[in-house]
């Protein structure tokens, strides 16, 4: 599987997210372990030493452990702690980008719970029968 790598970000922070993304998707578990340093080096054709960098900062926030031997492990309540932190990051960094939007484009409430708003409702609404006159056949 090849990923295409952001040049915004360096290679070994883009391979900690992915795997807090699998944490919080629920594709990793409290207690998995994580793919091991050289099978995610080869199958994402990275420096195995990039691997062990993203993996590292895994550990530094107490997400992961390592176990002498065995490799690297969720710990119990990452997935908890990542929320947490998912969420701050997205209402202090995220959120006010997309406020300021829906204020600009006056969007309500409704209108973001339903995903349409009224002018696609009018528009996407079925014409009641005979609201077309027939045309004339030339």
């Amino acid at each position: 599987m090849d990923r295409e790598w952001n040049d915004s970000q360096p290679i070994y922070r883009q391979l900690r997210d992915l795997v807090v993304a699998m944490i919080l998707d629920g594709v990793l578990k409290e207690g998995d372990p994580l793919p091991s340093v050289r099978n995610v080096a080869a199958e994402y054709r990275v420096n195995p030493l990039t691997v062990l960098k993203g993996y590292q900062q895994l550990v530094d926030e107490e997400l992961v452990e390592t176990r002498r031997g065995r490799g690297m492990f969720i710990n119990a309540g990452a997935r908890n702690l990542l929320l947490r932190g998912e969420r701050q990051k997205f209402l202090a960094e995220e959120w006010p980008r997309v406020h300021a939007t829906i204020q600009r484009l006056g969007l309500n409430a409704a209108e973001l719970l339903n995903g349409s708003s009224p002018a696609n409702e009018v528009a996407a609404k079925p014409k009641p029968a005979g609201s077309n006159p027939p045309q004339e056949e030339k």
